[in-house]
């Protein structure tokens, strides 16, 4: 170990210093909630994307005073399971598998009685 490290924690301690370091340039941007709080909010200059909405030290929603509301994005229609199966098969063919099934569980429950008339 070189005379010059002799008495340091090595890795506990950083020996870079904030000289010389320029911060990143930032622009401040304003929000005003319905109660009428304004939340000052640091971003940088390269943000590509500011939000138009922001969450309020009260709870509500804060909105930017200078810019016009955003378009509201089409609400994506969400697939139930029945959508899914109207997909695949026609009501008819639903109308059919469903009497197939009913006839055979009312099958089993004849031969399921039976039985039971054989053993009592």
């Amino acid at each position: 170990m070189s005379e010059s490290m002799r008495g340091t924690r090595l890795g506990a301690l950083s020996y870079e210093t904030d000289a010389h370091v320029a911060p990143a340039e930032r622009m401040v941007v304003s929000y005003l909630c319905s109660e009428g709080h304004q939340t000052l909010v640091p971003f940088s200059v390269e943000a590509e994307e500011i939000p138009f909405e922001w969450t309020c030290r009260c709870g509500r929603t804060a909105t930017r005073p200078d810019v016009a509301s955003p378009e509201e994005k089409p609400v994506k229609h969400t697939r139930t399971h029945w959508d899914m199966l109207l997909e695949r098969r026609t009501i008819a063919d639903l109308e059919a598998l469903l009497r197939e099934r009913l006839d055979l569980l009312h099958a089993q429950q004849g031969v399921a009685r039976a039985e039971l008339r054989q053993s009592a």
